[in-house]
């Protein structure tokens, strides 16, 4: 059979298979924007549960929000959502030394060598303080405090309750017009030229439509199981296949950032919402056992567990293409590294993006061979900024860490170490997710020192040099002073409309 896309289809239903983030962020997105010329289905069952721990985002939630015209107090208030300035990676680099990746940016650059060169030359001559202290949203981070400042000053992120944020998103998508179908998929039909034709319910009900947007988690019944998509397995580098999540109730005030704490086999987050604390615990099967990891989790709270951990196991990796016929994946149903970057729900954020900028009047394999190829670039790049994580670090103290520092990363990855190790330059892929200033910081905070600095920091005698380190530190300093405290500033901006059950 043959597996190009057909061209002969317009396409005026769009059916997306699935709730949760990812099918409700879909309805959005599709709805806001072309909801007033196609026909647009979504189906899902209350019966079936969604994995619910994406509760961390990262700043390109803002963008999508702001193509959506999401009113950010709105959303906030619904979903009990907190600021997130960036992640706290607590004993990464070894037992007991931890930093900040924040969302902002470090110091001022030069058109010739970015702002590490100057502070490396500042280090050499004991001018400098440490890198984060020339970052606003690290050191505001660090300060507990948050404020809008003018003119975008303030780069952040949200802490939010995923099932709260699909609710709300229903809400909003059911006003431009989506419908919702209720029930479980008994199967998937197929015409003669192997595209989707339809959804088949439980109840015999048939769901057709031109384009189906696969949003059944790690099941992938459409992209995976229908049409056939092979998935890619990572898992050679990225140990972690399992994840323990579980909620607590709020003891202290919210904190703007969310807290890494790195383990004997993974890691534990702690991501802090207005009514709750989300917790979990990311571990290697290979290097703990289930109970080890309930244990170390439970242990480590702060509040008694308002339920028993739920389980959730994975294989890191994605489908070889997320678009396939009249298929286009989303969420853990086209692939999943693991939440250390929380980069799941900008990766829907971005694909849905994406989809719209290309979306056909009839589907073309050109759009889906470009898209695909976009995809696979944005995800590659992740990857291996997560694995950069474990690999880069002087930790060796189990089997797992060990394991970690022995194994053979891709060729990538090890140039862009080696780069920066040898010079201390960074070059960001055109589109790339995380920019420079996250790659330096979390090498720096991994361990690696550069070797050498630009030749253009050595134009600044040590006065001037002085001067200059002394008046960026001095600016965030100020304006961190004048900063709220977190907690009390959402009281007054998106205080939660109503108390939620756990």
């Amino acid at each position: 059979m043959d597996d190009t896309a057909s061209v002969s289809k317009p396409v005026r239903r769009v059916v997306i298979a699935g709730g949760g983030t990812a099918g409700w962020m879909a309805a959005a997105a599709l709805s806001r924007t072309l909801g007033k010329v196609l026909d647009i289905t979504l189906v899902e069952s209350e019966e079936i549960g969604t994995v619910g721990v994406g509760e961390a985002t990262i700043p390109t939630m803002i963008t999508f929000h702001r193509l959506l015209d999401i009113n950010e107090q709105e959303f906030m208030a619904a979903t009990g959502a907190t600021i997130k300035l960036g992640i706290k990676f607590e004993g990464w680099r070894d037992v007991g030394q931890d930093y900040i990746h924040s969302f902002g940016t470090t110091g001022k650059d030069h058109w010739t060598a970015g702002f590490q060169h100057f502070w490396l030359k500042g280090r050499a001559r004991g001018l400098a303080r440490d890198y984060g202290d020339y970052c606003l949203e690290l050191r505001a981070a660090e300060e507990n405090r948050f404020a809008h400042l003018p003119r975008g000053g303030m780069n952040y992120a949200f802490h939010l309750d995923a099932g709260l944020y699909a609710k709300f998103l229903r809400r909003f998508s059911e006003g431009f017009g989506t419908k919702r179908v209720e029930g479980k998929i008994a199967s998937v039909d197929t015409s003669a030229d192997g595209d989707i034709a339809a959804l088949v319910m439980e109840d015999g009900t048939r769901v057709e439509g031109d384009l189906f947007i696969d949003c059944t988690g790690f099941r992938s019944l459409l992209l995976g199981q229908t049409l056939g998509v092979e998935f890619e397995d990572w898992s050679h580098w990225l140990f972690a296949d399992s994840a323990l999540a579980v909620q607590t109730e709020s003891v202290k005030p919210a904190i703007p950032y969310t807290r890494s704490m790195a383990g004997t086999a993974g890691w534990q987050w702690r991501i802090p919402l207005q009514h709750r604390v989300g917790n979990g615990i990311v571990y290697s099967s290979r290097f703990m056992e289930r109970e080890a990891a309930r244990e170390a989790l439970v242990g480590g709270l702060e509040a008694p567990p308002l339920f028993e951990p739920r389980l959730l196991r994975f294989t890191p990796g994605q489908r070889k293409v997320t678009w396939k016929r009249n298929c286009v994946a989303l969420g853990l149903a086209s692939g999943f590294l693991e939440p250390l970057e929380s980069t799941n729900i900008h990766l829907v954020s971005r694909n849905l993006t994406r989809l719209l900028q290309s979306f056909p009047h009839v589907i073309r394999q050109v759009d889906i061979d470009e898209y695909n190829a976009q995809t696979e670039t944005e995800m590659t790049h992740i990857r291996d900024f997560v694995i950069l994580h474990y690999y880069v670090t002087n930790r060796r103290d189990t089997p797992f860490w060990r394991a970690c520092a022995e194994m053979e990363i891709p060729a990538t990855l090890r140039h862009r170490i080696e780069l920066f190790r040898q010079t201390g330059r960074v070059f960001r892929v055109p589109n790339e997710l995380f920019a420079e200033n996250s790659w330096i910081q979390v090498m720096l905070g991994q361990g690696i020192t550069p070797q050498q600095h630009h030749p253009v920091a050595d134009l600044m005698e040590d006065p001037e040099l002085s001067r200059f380190l002394g008046g960026i530190h001095g600016h965030v300093e100020q304006t961190v002073a004048k900063l709220p405290l977190h907690a009390d500033y959402l009281k007054t901006y998106c205080p939660q409309a109503r108390p939620v059950a756990a």
